[in-house]
Parts: C-alpha cells; sequence; structure tokens
C-alpha cells in the first residue's frame, strides 16, 4: 500500500473554539450566499474579524462560536467556490478530510497564550 493511496491526512480540530482562530488556520470563509472563497489575511478588531479575501473583498464579522459562519466551517457547507479566489483542490480535500469533535483535536491555540483551566 502505498503513502499516496490512503489520501489527505484527519486533522481535528475541537469543536467549541473562537472563528478568528479557525479562519485564520485554514484560511477558508463561507459567505452568506454560500460561495466559499480563500483567506488572505484575518484580523481581531474586539469582537469582530476583520477578513480579507483574495478576490479584494473584506468583510467585518462577528467573532461567534455558535454563529453561521462557524457552523457552516464546522459543518462544510457551501454551494460552490469562489472562481476569482482560486482556491487549489489540495486545500478543498485537506478541508474536506478536517472533523471536528467535542472533547478531542486541537484547541488551536498560540504558544505564548497561556491556556485557560
Amino acid at each position: 500500500m502505498n503513502l499516496l493511496d490512503r489520501g489527505p491526512k484527519k486533522v481535528y480540530y475541537r469543536k467549541q473554539i473562537p472563528l478568528f482562530r479557525l479562519v485564520e488556520k485554514m484560511k477558508l470563509w463561507p459567505s452568506r450566499r454560500g460561495i466559499l472563497h480563500g483567506v488572505i489575511a484575518c484580523e481581531e478588531k474586539g469582537f469582530y474579524v476583520r477578513v480579507m479575501t483574495h478576490c479584494d473583498r473584506e468583510m467585518f464579522i462577528r467573532a461567534s462560536k455558535n454563529g453561521r459562519a462557524s457552523r457552516w466551517l464546522r459543518n462544510k457547507w457551501f454551494f460552490k467556490v469562489c472562481e476569482e479566489c482560486r482556491i487549489p483542490e489540495w486545500k478543498l480535500e485537506k478541508y474536506s478530510s478536517t472533523l471536528f469533535k467535542r472533547r478531542w483535536g486541537s484547541f488551536l491555540i498560540n504558544r505564548e497564550e497561556p491556556r485557560k483551566p
């Protein structure tokens, strides 16, 4: 059995992590119309997140764990991929193999940031 025949490696993330960390790690953003965009930069501004996409769109979104965008990212809901962003096929395969578990997976915390008990 060849290592390439297995497909992409499954990655596990916690289910209830902040939206900012999730978008910063995955570099993907589902718009309200169901179009999946590639993210260039993402910066936290209080309770909001500023997202810049590859198709030169800038969005200010609420950083909610239970909001529409968080649910769509976790459940992998989108209707089509943005043609201007040109998201590579390997990134979509990696995104489709990503799993979100409630009690197991990465917290996506920075090394400098202390973990809350």
